[in-house]
């Protein structure tokens, strides 16, 4: 370690999927990789691959701190996880703060993905300078976060920003079969579009077949019709917070039209005096959670 730096910062962003991991020093991230959760195995399993992730890394330097992004909601005090989905079974209660302290003997910050990634945003990306922000991604769910004056809004139970959960098609709700019915994240998700496209058109099975054939009228009719349930949660979420920002995330931001869309059709539905908020793209891409969980507990503003 050169003189003058400080120590590094290991860091994890833990999704269903996949496990991204780094050295944090100094503003940078090195040392990146990528590998795969195999999250169906159980949280078990998940713990002991992000245990041999941290290992290896000890090997090439030394950290003096652990930052963990992680799915599922998070208690950042006690550093468990209160509560995963079936994506990763028997995550639910696990103490990865307590079993990363034991093992590597320095202090471990951990927070769910969300939350992580607005942080990131608000420290490193689009979220720079906005004390009051919402964050969304738009993926497999729609995922949330909700920044005021300057800090991270966790809520009474750390579980603050659960947009997804927010019911827009009221005619649609059966909690019973299904607690999400009804709600955003069933229409205005990545895998909402998807799964509407495939049902008129099987060969539309993912975004970007979706949006390669967006000139097609009835592709672009999907298109605009998803569209729009974006922007009906957007205005509950705008009109509720009066935010000056709203950073949308996700690989299908990436969309050009999609965001100008989003605006265009945001500003038509909400009051004059809310029409400051700026919708802006998420900057950092799949780096925000790791950036994220490297600044967890620092000062913001």
């Amino acid at each position: 370690m050169k003189e003058g730096l400080t120590m590094p910062t290991m860091v994890l962003d833990i999704g269903g999927t996949a496990i991204k991991s780094g050295l944090y020093q100094d503003g940078a991230l090195s040392e990146i990789r990528e590998t795969a959760t195999e999250a169906m195995k159980g949280g078990p399993q998940v713990v002991n691959r992000i245990l041999e992730i941290i290992r290896d890394y000890r090997n090439i330097c030394p950290f003096d701190k652990i930052g963990i992004s992680t799915a599922g909601q998070v208690d950042p005090v006690r550093g468990c996880i209160i509560y995963a989905n079936e994506n990763i079974p028997g995550y639910t209660g696990t103490m990865l703060k307590d079993i990363m302290e034991q093992e590597f003997q320095v202090p471990t910050a951990v927070e769910n993905d969300v939350n992580a990634a607005a942080i990131g945003e608000a420290v490193f990306g689009a979220g720079q300078n906005q004390k009051d922000f919402v964050c969304l991604t738009y993926g497999t769910g729609v995922g949330g976060a909700i920044f005021t004056n300057g800090k991270l809004y966790s809520g009474s139970s750390y579980s603050a920003g659960e947009f997804g959960c927010i019911v827009i098609h009221p005619e649609e709700r059966n909690p019973a079969k299904d607690l999400f019915s009804g709600c955003y994240e069933r229409y205005a998700s990545t895998t909402a579009l998807v799964n509407y496209a495939k049902k008129l058109d099987a060969s539309l099975s993912n975004g970007r077949i979706i949006f390669r054939r967006q000139e097609e009228p009835y592709v672009k009719e999907i298109i605009d019709r998803w569209i729009m349930e974006i922007v009906y949660g957007l205005v509950t979420i705008v009109h509720m917070l009066n935010p000056s920002c709203a950073i949308l995330g996700g690989g299908v931001m990436e969309q050009p039209y999609v965001l100008q869309q989003i605006q265009e059709k945001l500003y038509q539905n909400i009051m004059p005096s809310f029409r400051h908020v700026q919708i802006k793209k998420a900057e950092l891409g799949n780096r925000a959670g790791m950036l994220g969980a490297a600044v967890l507990g620092e000062a913001i503003f």
